[in-house]
């Protein structure tokens, strides 16, 4: 066992501080990684404050994770020491299922064993995540960074950008298509940025008028002010698809008739119930699709890194010394960052 520093909530009121965790021997397919970054998902805070009533305390959280290969077990093959790889939200799955077989690892039959407050598979132990020094996972779920990437802009990738990609390129996003793309947080700029890779015409839906100069910098060719409801009727049945972000609960029937027949709404940021209720006449009546999508498989997350390199794209970060980690949860939580913080951890290893 390796003594390892990290930063951890010890329960749903404490904030993040301080806290020594044990990381295992490896085993015979680990890679051993020394983080250098890790990035500051909003699920986190869900974890942290224990929101979904299922955190295990003391929790570490942390799923954008990258950094340097510092051992192998001796059934490693794609990695060594000093390769530059990436972990995101995920550390294992049953690997035997018809969803592992097919690289859909996050659709485990059995459940994937996520990087943090998930349960080992081997010792039944906790997993903790990435605000700490090093970390261990089977060869299966580490990632290699391409060279052209930005290492500190790459860790967000590993969520926000898989999470906003895999749909994308699961419902066949291609030049010619209209996308929406709801919210201008950490998932909806790289959700503009994918969609507009992939050929297709984008526009961001915001509530807010000041994020229209914004959201063209981003890439957006058009802006809609969804609380306008003559912008909203504007544009009633005129998109493909709809790529929902919005991680709280929110009102998706006017956002439905934005679609056109045969369009898909994918949800990718909510996982609270529906409210207000669905009026089912506007699926029924113009068979339209209401669907869902979680991250990636390990495949398609080494896809996503491969993408982003050879088009050059690369998410917003704002760095972050870990110490400053409960400010950035309020930031967080206001809105207050674009578009994602990102923790150099060499703020915790000089600490």
């Amino acid at each position: 066992m390796t003594a390892t520093k990290a930063f951890a909530a010890q329960s749903a009121t404490s904030g993040m501080g301080p806290h020594d965790i044990e990381r295992r021997p490896l085993r015979k397919d680990d890679v051993a990684i020394e983080i250098d970054y890790c990035g500051v998902c909003h699920t986190d805070i869900h974890f942290v404050e224990n929101d979904w009533g299922v955190t295990v305390y003391p929790v570490v959280p942390g799923h954008e994770i990258v950094g340097r290969v510092t051992a192998v077990g001796p059934d490693v093959r794609a990695y060594k020491e000093g390769d530059v790889v990436g972990v995101g939200c995920m550390v294992d799955s049953c690997r035997t299922c018809s969803a592992c077989e097919a690289g859909l690892e996050q659709y485990c039959s059995g459940g994937m064993t996520a990087t943090y407050n998930g349960e080992d598979r081997h010792d039944h132990s906790v997993t903790y995540g990435g605000y700490s020094e090093r970390i261990i996972v089977s060869e299966r779920f580490v990632v290699r960074i391409p060279e052209k990437l930005d290492t500190k802009k790459a860790a967000p990738l590993l969520c926000a950008g898989i999470t906003t990609y895999s749909p994308l390129r699961h419902y066949g996003v291609k030049p010619g298509h209209k996308v929406g793309v709801i919210g201008m947080g950490g998932l909806g700029h790289m959700g503009v940025k994918f969609a507009k890779a992939l050929g297709a015409e984008v526009t961001i839906f915001t509530r807010s008028e000041s994020k229209v100069a914004e959201a063209k910098n981003q890439g957006a060719d058009h802006v809609v002010i969804s609380s306008d409801e003559d912008q909203m009727a504007g544009v009633a049945e005129t998109f493909d698809f709809m790529l929902d972000t919005v991680p709280v609960q929110h009102d998706l029937n006017p956002y439905l008739n934005c679609l056109k027949f045969d369009g898909t709404h994918i949800i990718v940021g909510l996982l609270e119930p529906i409210e207000p209720a669905l009026e089912a006449g506007a699926l029924v009546f113009k068979r339209r699709v209401l669907a869902g999508s979680l991250i990636g498989g390990m495949p398609e997350t080494q896809e996503v890194l491969d993408f982003c390199a050879e088009h050059d794209i690369s998410c917003d970060v704002e760095m972050l010394d870990i110490h400053n980690i409960n400010e950035a949860y309020k930031r967080m939580k206001k809105g207050d960052v674009k578009y994602r913080f990102v923790i150099d951890m060499k703020s915790l290893k000089d600490s």
